[in-house]
């Protein structure tokens, strides 16, 4: 299964100067937010393949405007063949906007999914816009990872945690990588592939 997951910023090659070959053989797209509604409803189309987002601290048009075709999966989990998907949408507080929350809002979100999360035996991918905190975050207030996001990682050893919200360019896909014992965190700034096996998320 190849999935191509985006955030942050409108990629020429996915939009207005689409390249087909870059992207054959998609399968799923998985969207961590701060993007145009529009975007996503292009990139759906053009792959004609599933796409899931969660919503970032910038996505201020999505209730009146949402990306036609794709599904919403803050605090839900999805399934896609035998892949279980998780999210979380949003950044920590900082100025009262919208889709921002504190840690205490997010933990609670997080712990009100338990029986979700225990009933479909753990999930192998968990997309949000916010990063973990001290992986990959920054010291600034918006831009700080959720505590309770480490916290879920410990817990449930999902194979991959994908975030955006971080703007970070990178030379090869490996850097955008670190590694939490079984799980890989993943900055999919602009945009990024994972191919996984035919069984499983590893």
């Amino acid at each position: 299964m190849k999935i191509l997951s985006v955030s942050d910023v409108v990629v020429p090659s996915l939009y207005k100067d689409f390249d087909q070959n870059l992207f054959s053989g998609v399968d799923l797209v998985l969207a961590c937010g701060d993007l145009p509604p529009e975007y996503l409803s292009f990139i759906l189309h053009s792959l004609n393949v599933p796409l899931y987002y969660v919503r970032g601290n910038h996505d201020i048009r999505y209730d009146l405007k949402p990306p036609m075709g794709c599904t919403d999966i803050h605090s839900k989990i999805v399934k896609f063949q035998n892949i279980k998907i998780m999210g979380l949408g949003g950044s920590r507080w900082y100025n009262g906007g919208m889709n921002q929350y504190t840690e205490v809002q997010m933990n609670k979100i997080i712990s009100e999914m338990r029986l979700s999360i225990w009933w479909n035996r753990g999930v192998d991918i968990v997309i949000t816009h916010s990063p973990p905190r001290h992986i990959h975050d920054a010291e600034d207030r918006c831009h700080r990872g959720f505590t309770s996001f480490v916290r879920f990682i410990d817990k449930y050893k999902p194979a991959y945690f994908i975030h955006g919200h971080i703007h970070q360019h990178f030379n090869c896909p490996e850097e955008r990588i670190t590694s939490v014992n079984r799980t890989k965190v993943i900055n999919t700034y602009g945009y990024n592939i994972i191919e996984l096996n035919n069984e499983k998320t590893v």
